[in-house]
């Protein structure tokens, strides 16, 4: 997955770009790496909020629209998609310090049209760190 820049498949930038590396995307799902930061929103005494999982779920469901908006349209860069809803959050950390690696998985569970629900996990060491399911919406 080396050859695909995260940056032609999410929007985010400098700071608020949390997702390092893909590790795997197809139509109906992503995995991604991330390295806690100091820098990252949410920073506070060498740790973040484990609410950052939201955001690292988002970013992998981006990168799977993208990915998808990439090969089925041959453009260079992938889709948009803006999060309507948190429809679930369960976190099973009170904090992720940083320096810690976060693996995340996004998958489809529904599309309707410019509408998706994306179930996603993310794990520290093979552990679970939480579970989110987000509504989606993308721009024709």
């Amino acid at each position: 997955m080396n050859d695909i820049r995260i940056e032609n498949l999410i929007p985010h930038r400098n700071r608020m770009k949390l997702v390092e590396k893909i590790i795997h995307v197809d139509y109906d799902r992503a995995i991604s790496e991330a390295t806690v930061n100091g820098s990252w929103p949410l920073c506070k005494d060498s740790a973040v909020s484990p609410i950052i999982l939201i955001e690292l779920v988002a970013q992998t469901a981006g990168i799977c629209i993208g990915w998808k908006e990439r090969v089925d349209h041959n453009s260079e860069f992938g889709g948009k998609g803006w999060i309507v809803g948190v429809k679930h959050a369960v976190f099973h950390i009170d904090e992720i310090p940083v320096n810690t690696k976060i693996i995340t998985l996004s998958e489809v569970d529904f599309t309707h049209h410019n509408y998706a629900v994306f179930s996603g996990s993310a794990s520290v060491d093979s552990v679970s760190a939480g579970e989110v399911v987000l509504q989606v919406f993308r721009p024709g």
